[in-house]
Parts: structure tokens; sequence; C-alpha cells
């Protein structure tokens, strides 16, 4: 489909960065607004849209009360914000990107927050766009690693700061409360008017404090208030958070938000495990210096229907599973929360790890495929970011800040492998039931559906890493008739305590090189898992889901 571009869109992607944008409420329509994705695709860039699969955000209101459904809409209208503020994170001026696009282009341009496809390796996919910055929209494009680490600069290591250029060409810092004065003013206004509304006296506080946060950058009070609360049925994850979007450093977070109603019965059945955090510590396949911080006790987990992402969550793979907050002392001192997103979870289940099974896995095990076991592996992945250590064992500083940029996709390494690791343990225990063999093929199936989100994706990188390090020590087995895959399961668990003890000491080291090297060595897709991954496409079996969601969603335009 001929697209149509601007000359000037490669001088304006280039130059975003030094321009002060203030979001508002979205005024651009949602991508399922503009696309069809019950149609047949006849381009290039419907194919790309078509690697989505639509999902409907929806949950049972009729237990909440009027204050409730009063508090789901102000929340709605302030996470809208935070997903402009997100386009600022991640690209720069949305809407004079927008202003010049196909209607497909603006669709797919919508889904991946931006001209690239998170997807495919950031590719630009309109004409006349370079490469994705590294850094995002979080530093000058033209901006060197040498000249970052050589400014004398107060905070810019900082979560919360942008990093700028001067008229003289000097590098300066910029806090985000004081980039996006007005979007977060009034953010704060709308959670003051939720935490108005809130019946919960633990939800009241944490909204009362989060307000204050998003107006100064200090998250550390609001974070303990939340987790503090535990008996509130409505939640809000609202801010900036993680570092995924940062790929030149890692240091700085971006904007986000989830609408949640707790599942108060899965909840339930989920309170008992994040006790064992502090035992299993002991346990780590490594010795006793890799293992010496103790995980905080007050470790909670809870199942939730979200009905409304925005911003960083939404931006290309879904996040169906969260482990907050990220503050390393947060963490030592009061443990996390884990908030499995089941609603969300259960579609990427019946939509992409059923059908990825059934063409892929052997069918001799397919039957070890269960949406129990994807919900625990997910579930305990979130919990063994909990474990091993957060600061570095020979003074080099935190492991986010010792690896920079790799930080992140070795921590989701390391939660994969000892989110195993932490069901193997709890089996052989007796608290979790079932066939240990759901647990591993059901985990092994899903490094087919996560290594297709990309070497731009945390995850991605994380999956390809695990695939090639257990196909190389015999995990897998192809049958090269079929195309099908079998796990080795002996295997299987000598390469998971391996791998698990290569992370642990790699992150407690803060060991950067070999981490990198681990990265460019592991970190990519061999010919044999692309041809695999091509039948997948060719299938139509989607990548991920794209949702329809917001008030019309919920039914409650009326209310």
């Amino acid at each position: 489909m001929k697209r149509l571009i601007l000359p000037f869109i490669m001088v304006m992607t280039m130059t975003s960065c030094q321009t002060t944008m203030e979001p508002e409420t979205p005024s651009v329509k949602t991508p399922l607004d503009l696309f069809d994705w019950s149609s047949t695709p006849n381009s290039r860039l419907q194919r790309s849209l078509h690697k989505y699969t639509p999902f409907k955000l929806e949950t049972d209101l009729s237990a909440l009360s009027d204050n409730q459904q009063k508090m789901i809409k102000i929340l709605i209208e302030a996470s809208e914000i935070m997903d402009d503020l997100f386009w600022y994170d991640a690209y720069g001026d949305k809407e004079a990107l927008l202003a010049n696009l196909d209607v497909d282009s603006k669709a797919f341009a919508l889904v991946n927050y931006g001209p690239w496809d998170r997807l495919d390796g950031n590719k630009a996919f309109i004409e006349g766009v370079g490469p994705k910055p590294l850094g995002a929209n979080f530093y000058p494009t033209d901006m060197t690693k040498e000249e970052f680490e050589a400014a004398d600069l107060s905070g810019k290591e900082n979560l919360y700061t942008y990093i700028r250029r001067n008229d003289d060409g000097n590098l300066y810092t910029v806090p985000y409360h004081q980039q996006h004065k007005g979007a977060v003013t009034r953010v704060s206004e709308l959670l003051k008017e939720a935490a108005g509304l809130a019946e919960n006296e633990g939800l009241k506080k944490y909204l009362e404090l989060r307000a204050e946060a998003i107006v100064t950058d200090d998250y550390q009070p609001s974070d303990m208030a939340w987790l503090d609360m535990k008996t509130n049925q409505i939640d809000v994850v609202i801010g900036p958070i993680e570092t995924y979007e940062d790929q030149l450093y890692g240091y700085k977070s971006a904007h986000e938000a989830y609408v949640l109603v707790k599942d108060m019965e899965w909840s339930q059945r989920l309170a008992k495990y994040g006790a064992f955090l502090p035992d299993l510590q002991k346990g780590l396949p490594v010795p006793d210096k890799y293992k010496a911080e103790e995980p905080g006790r007050d470790t909670e987990l809870n199942a939730y229907d979200v009905i409304y992402y925005a911003g960083d969550c939404n931006s290309g793979s879904k996040t169906i599973a969260i482990n907050l907050p990220n503050d390393e002392e947060v963490q030592l001192a009061k443990g996390t929360r884990r908030l499995q997103l089941k609603n969300a979870m259960k579609a990427k289940f019946d939509k992409i790890l059923v059908p990825i099974a059934d063409m892929l896995i052997d069918e001799t095990q397919r039957e070890h495929i269960t949406f129990d076991a994807f919900f625990s592996n997910t579930m305990f992945h979130e919990v063994a970011h909990g474990l091993g250590i957060k600061n570095t064992i020979n003074g080099k500083g935190t492991v986010r800040t010792a690896l920079e940029e790799h930080a992140s996709a070795l921590e989701e390494g390391k939660a994969d492998m000892l989110g195993l690791y932490m069901i193997k343990q709890l089996h052989e225990s007796g608290e979790i039931e079932g066939d240990i063999k759901d647990y591993y093929v059901t985990f092994m199936t899903s490094i087919f559906r996560s290594v297709r989100f990309g070497a731009s994706s945390a995850h991605g990188k994380a999956n390809m890493i695990r695939f090639n390090f257990f196909n190389e020590r015999g995990a897998l087995e192809r049958n090269e008739a079929t195309g099908r895959y079998k796990i080795n399961f002996n295997k299987f668990e000598a390469a998971t305590d391996e791998l698990s003890e290569l992370i642990l000491t790699l992150q407690g080291n803060g060991d950067y090189d070999n981490v990198a090297k681990l990265v460019a060595d592991k970190a990519l897709i061999q010919d044999q898992l692309q041809a695999d991954l091509d039948r997948l496409a060719e299938a139509g079996i989607p990548v991920d889901i794209v949702f329809e969601q917001g008030l019309a969603a919920l039914g409650m335009l009326k209310n």
C-alpha cells in the first residue's frame, strides 16, 4: 500500500527529542478503530498488523460499588494521559507523526508507539525514518556514551530525568515532573479525586501518596504504601516504572499505567507462596556470597483482571504479569507484589500458546500443555525476581547499574530460570500439585512464543539465550521428519541448574563484559529456529494481542 510520507519526517524524528511536549487526553483513534483484523492482509504492513490479534479487556463489574465504578472511570482518564507521556519517552511528537500517515501506517504506529516495529528488531516501517535511537527520547539522539559518561551532571543516572542539550551544545538534565508539569498536575488531581472515592483505607493512602509522587518524582513513599494495602479490590499501577525502553543504558524509566480489578478468590489461593522466598533463597545453586541478601517476607501474590493498559506496558508485546516495585531498597525492606493479569494471560494461552504447541511440540508431550502450568510458570517468574541479589558483591553498585543496557535481559532470564527452580522445589515438598512435566513442557513451548518478541525486547533476548543454551545441551530434541520438538527431561533439569548458576554469578559480579558476550553469542535466532518461527507466521498464528479497552469495552459509557 502506498504510504503518504512527507520529506520532513526524518528530520522531525531526529529533532523531536529537543521538543517540550505537554501531552493532552488523546484525540487519535485506537488501532482497532483504524484497522479491521478480520480482513485478509494484502500488503506487508497489513501482515505486520496481523501479527497481533484483538482481545477485549473486560470484567464483572456487578460486584463493585458505585464509588468503585466511578474510580475506574477516573483512573482510566489518568491512564490516558500516561499513554501520551510514554509516546514522548519512546518517540517525541506523536501528533506530528500520525498526521502524515495513511490509515494502516497510523494503526501500526499506535500499536508500536512510533514508526519502528517492536516485534521485528525495531525496524522502521515508514519510509524516510532512520533507526530507532537506543536511548529512545530520553537522551539527545546525537549524544555518545563517552559524552554522557564524561558529563558532570547531577542526577544524570536518575530514573526520572531526561538528558537534553542546550543552545551551547552542553548536556543538562530535566526532571520528568518539570518536563510534563501540566500533564502530571492533571494526573495528580485525578488520583486525589479517586482517593476521595476510595472505601479502602490502604488504597486511599496509596492514591494520595501517588498523587504527590507524580508531581515530585519521589516514588518511594507511595511504593511502600502500595505494598501495605492488602484488601483493596481496585488497583492502579501508574507512573514511570520500567527501564526496558532505555536500551542505551537502562537508566531511564518509562511512563505506563494499568487499571486492575482483583480476583479475590484466586488471590486467596496464591497468598501462601510469597512466604517461601527466604527459604528458597538459601537453596539457590550458587555460593553463599551470591545469595547473602534476604528477600523481604512481605511478598504478596494476587490475580487480577486488567481492564486498561497504557504506555510502556501496552507497546508491542503486552505484559501479562508484574513484579513491583523495582526500587531495590523497597524490595529488601518489604518485598514486592506480584500481579498475575489473568484475563490477558488466558488470551495469550488460548490464542497463541496452544496453536504453537499444536504445530511445534511432539504429540506425545502435548498433553502437558496446560493453563494452570502456564499461569504458575508466569507467576513464579515474577516471584523469582525477588531471589538472588540486587547489589553486586564487589562494590560495583546495584546489578541494574553495573550491567547497564543488558541488565533487563539478564534479569528476565534469571526470573525464568529461578521460577523453574521454585516450581521444582515446591513440587517436591508437596506445595504444588500436578505432573512436573506439565510445567516443563509448557515452559519450553512458551519459549517459542516469547522469542517471537524479537531482539528489541528484554524478554525476547532472554528467551533466545535460553533456547540456544538448552538446545546446545540436548534439553530439546527436534524430529527432522515432523519438525516438532520433545523435551529431554533429565537434560532439561541439568541445563536449568547450569544456566541459573551462570546468570546469578554474572549478576553478583556485575560482569558487564561477559554479560555482553553472552547476549552477543546467545541472544540470536539460528536458521533452524527461524524456519520454525516462519512456519508459525505462515499458519497465521499471532505473535501477541492488541486490546479493545476503555469505557465502551467495559459497558460503562452510560453509567
